[in-house]
């Protein structure tokens, strides 16, 4: 007898781990945490270079997939010291940019960020960064979800992926490109 309760106490802890680690094996596989399942996908994403150090703005379009609002709340990047979520308006004649603490992109909707709009405000670069560089972001939801974007560096008078220029910086406070024409 004392043989037959060994036996089963030791069947037990075997049951219970195996337990475990299927339920461990389904979570894994379920969309919620699949790494390839995020909500949000993002498309046309890029960097207006600015010299000397000078922050820059990252801007994409941002589509959310799923039947619920997810919120952007934040951004990072390895290669700036201080990323944040801007919003510029219009007040008067001038344009002010404004940190805003998230972004509502609404069920199977978009959203843009770009140049006179939202836009992720990228300071403090720790490496030079040039037009034609790939800068990887990282984009924060909430609810702790994430998304790693590449984002491609234009120069300063860029207005879109591919395009040559066409947008006047000079008329926003500290926005100049350092050179006179």
């Amino acid at each position: 007898m004392i043989k037959t309760l060994n036996s089963h106490a030791h069947r037990l802890p075997r049951r219970v781990a195996l337990t475990f680690v299927l339920a461990a094996a389904a979570l894994a596989a379920s969309p919620a945490f699949a790494a390839d399942s995020a909500p949000v996908q993002a498309s046309n994403a890029w960097i207006r270079w600015l010299p000397a150090g000078l922050p820059a703005g990252g801007y994409m379009q941002l589509r959310n997939l799923s039947d619920k609002p997810v919120d952007l709340v934040g951004a990072t990047s390895a290669d700036y010291g201080n990323t944040m979520l801007h919003h510029t308006v219009k007040k008067g004649n001038t344009m002010e940019m404004l940190p805003v603490s998230r972004v509502t992109i609404p069920a199977h909707g978009s959203v843009a960020f770009q140049p006179g709009g939202y836009h992720i405000m990228l300071m403090q670069p720790k490496k030079a960064v040039q037009p034609g560089d790939q800068v990887p972001i990282t984009l924060e939801f909430s609810g702790g979800s994430t998304l790693r974007v590449e984002f491609q560096v234009r120069k300063a008078d860029a207005t879109g992926p591919g395009a040559a220029g066409g947008v006047n910086m000079h008329s926003m406070p500290g926005m100049g490109d350092g050179q006179t024409k």
